[in-house]
């Protein structure tokens, strides 16, 4: 899978790597294994040691099942950092997932890792604070949204309409930068259909184009979620049919003019559906 038409991010700890075989075969658009927060202190050296042997061939396999994968470092301002920089030099990681992200740390991060490419984990007050700079720093891909480490920092209960401040800035600064539509923060209801359906539609609505994942059983409701809809899919396949059959002239479709804006949308919806 393309990082560019990736839906759905799902982590795995970098301890365990049968853990990130199985990851590979979920139906996940992407694999993030995670040397952060899913590996204990005590055991990160071990960690790294533990996945230079089977590495490459799991970069094998998520190349035939066309599954991106990318490593989730620990913080530069962490015993780890510098230990995590040379395991991902040694071992040709190309797409880097830095935590507590800035524009300094990116820049930092692609010195260190020349042609590496940088995926923000904005988490922290002071990563929103220099939110453009953070989006229009060289080699950045796409923004993630670290929303539960966001509540603790501000110390925000409700992660809903308390959230959806930060969610429009992500969406319009990565818009603005020219970068793929922001990745949802995680669904820690694990199981909960409803939920993840809930946080998913909202997602879409806000204009993420992916969802961070925790659960492999995750997987299909994000799919799901963020696809378009049937009543979607019909009105964009009438919209492109009736702009068509106009050939190049003004058209109204059900009362409506279609203009290019329109027309646009529908084509972006027909898009998602292939």
């Amino acid at each position: 899978m393309s990082i560019v038409n990736s839906r759905s991010y799902l982590f795995v700890p970098a301890s365990r790597p049968e853990r990130i075989a199985k990851a590979i075969g979920s139906g996940a658009d992407a694999v993030i294994v995670d040397f952060e927060d899913a590996v204990a202190p005590v055991d990160k050296e071990q960690a790294r040691e533990g996945l230079v042997a089977p590495w490459a061939k799991l970069c094998v396999h998520a190349a035939a099942a066309n599954v991106a994968m990318l490593v989730r470092i620990n913080g530069a301002d962490t015993a780890y950092y510098e230990d995590d920089l040379a395991w991902c030099s040694s071992e040709g990681v190309s797409d880097v997932v830095l935590p507590k992200a800035d524009a300094a740390g990116v820049n930092a991060l692609v010195a260190a890792l020349p042609g590496v490419r940088c995926f923000p984990l904005v988490e922290n007050a002071a990563g929103f604070a220099g939110l453009r700079e953070l989006a229009n720093a060289g080699n950045v891909v796409r923004l993630l949204f670290g929303s539960i480490d966001l509540m603790f920092d501000l110390d925000i209960q409700d992660e809903c309409e308390a959230l959806n401040y930060f969610r429009s800035r992500l969406v319009f600064h990565s818009r603005a930068a020219g970068l793929l539509a922001p990745v949802d923060g995680v669904c820690t209801a694990i199981g909960d259909d409803a939920a993840l359906a809930a946080e998913t539609r909202r997602a879409r609505a806000f204009g993420f184009g992916a969802k961070l994942l925790i659960h492999p059983g995750q997987v299909r409701g994000v799919h799901d979620g963020l696809a378009p809809s049937v009543a979607e899919r019909r009105w964009a396949e009438r919209v492109t049919a009736a702009a068509a059959a106009a050939n190049g002239a003004a058209v109204a479709m059900e009362g409506k003019m279609v203009d290019r804006p329109v027309l646009e949308r529908a084509r972006r919806i027909l898009s998602r559906t292939s």
